[in-house]
């Protein structure tokens, strides 16, 4: 085809330059997900957050970012309708990454935590339904991912709910929580490495190991991810031994001396968040840009194309810089606002919420982080009463969700137009 033939330089750039706006939008907006919850309970300050993020996300970005990556790419629209319009296709694809990001910059500088996944699949859906046709939807596709926007919250808030619950029965509520503490705060320490580890190994790595030829089984999976988590304890147990009890600080507040040992906790569960959102949120970006890559090259709507790993890894330095640069603005409203979150408290909500993006980004569903985390903060919050929550803060945070899809979709329209004028 002559437009790729003349402008496909041009047309590789853009979706580079603009997937690492996209996905500085979501190391600016999103991250708040991953690591709101640290900074809200004390247990981090907003730098040690910062740079623990920058580290996990770009490992969750680069290393399990590929199976979300692949749904994003062409499990939104219908392959076989765009195969007779590989232009539009492109500029499709080039408009929703730039929608999406232009909203999450302007959500950033308001300091709505906005979820990028609404920005994108509410962009795709945008320029393909109204730019191209209603069919070329697949509306199938589209209601599963949108019921997950639903569904996962839920299941997120369950699990946080049963997570503080045994934290409650086991420590919290006996006669010597400090002592239980550290002795049941491994068991939480290995599972986090273990089941991230099992993700990581069966689904995650499969692209970057797919290139190297190498494949992992269930038992060797097994084997290695209860390794990698009795290191995890291990480190643990180190890190608990040197935590003696304050008892002055515990005649104040019973739970003083307990909190700390959570807090050491709260080390591994946000480092497993933000792994989780790395591994989730980076096919966001950098989806469309794989889309648009495997077209240019073959001059064709390809059914399947590998994700190259340097693509993932262009969307994890997208999500670092985003992060380093703006990404303090909007933690302070899920780690401070929602409820008032302890290190135990905010070790339920992540250590649930993570479990949650990592089941799903291991299926390639693309839910949303902001969704899941709220939901495992509200799953918290009930776990003391509804009195516990900040009901007005909640639905302003609702509605932001809202507004996010028919922005992504209204702006890609827009932006496609432009670029269908301009190229053709």
């Amino acid at each position: 085809m002559t437009l790729f033939a003349e402008y496909g330089q041009v047309l590789f750039v853009l979706a580079c330059v603009f997937g690492l706006f996209m996905a500085w939008g979501i190391g600016a907006n999103d991250v708040s997900n991953a690591m709101g919850t640290s900074v809200g309970s004390r247990a981090l300050t907003m730098k040690q957050a910062i740079i623990i993020a920058m580290v996990f996300e770009f490992a969750g970005a680069y290393l399990a970012g590929g199976e979300v990556t692949e749904t994003i790419r062409s499990g939104i629209v219908e392959l076989d309708i765009m195969s007779s319009h590989p232009d539009l296709f492109v500029y499709g694809m080039l408009s929703s990454l730039l929608a999406a990001g232009s909203w999450l910059l302007i959500a950033s500088i308001l300091g709505w935590p906005v979820s990028t996944t609404h920005s994108i699949v509410g962009a795709i859906i945008g320029f393909a339904a109204v730019g191209i046709s209603v069919d070329a939807v697949q509306w199938g596709q589209v209601w599963g991912i949108v019921g997950s926007w639903i569904i996962t919250p839920v299941i997120a808030g369950f699990i946080s709910f049963w997570i503080f619950r045994s934290v409650q029965h086991l420590i919290l509520d006996t006669e010597d929580p400090f002592g239980n503490a550290k002795r049941y705060i491994p068991f939480y320490m290995f599972a986090v490495g273990f089941f991230l580890s099992m993700v990581t190994l069966l689904k995650g790595l499969k692209y970057v190991l797919k290139e190297h030829h190498i494949e992992f089984g269930f038992i060797q999976a097994v084997v290695i991810a209860a390794l990698i988590g009795i290191a995890v304890a291990g480190i643990g147990i180190y890190l608990l031994s040197r935590i003696n009890q304050d008892t002055h600080a515990d005649k104040s507040n019973r739970f003083s001396s307990v909190e700390r040992v959570f807090g050491v906790l709260m080390i591994f569960t946000a480092c497993s968040m933000a792994f989780a959102h790395g591994s989730n949120d980076v096919a966001n970006a950098v989806g469309p840009v794989a889309a648009v890559i495997a077209v240019v090259q073959a001059g064709a709507v390809e059914t399947k194309a590998l994700v190259p790993s340097w693509v993932l890894l262009l969307g994890a330095t997208g999500i670092v810089i985003g992060l380093a640069t703006y990404g303090y603005k909007v933690m302070v409203t899920i780690g401070k606002k929602i409820t008032e979150l302890t290190p135990s408290r905010g070790f339920a909500a992540e250590m649930a919420a993570a479990a949650t993006v990592v089941i799903a980004s291991g299926i390639g569903l693309p839910i949303s982080t902001t969704h899941t985390l709220v939901g495992a903060v509200l799953g918290v919050g009930l776990a003391r009463g509804i009195g516990a929550l900040n009901l007005g803060v909640i639905g302003g945070i609702f509605a932001s969700w809202v507004i996010t899809l028919p922005a992504g979709a209204g702006l890609s329209i827009l932006f496609f137009y432009f670029f269908k004028g301009l190229f053709s």
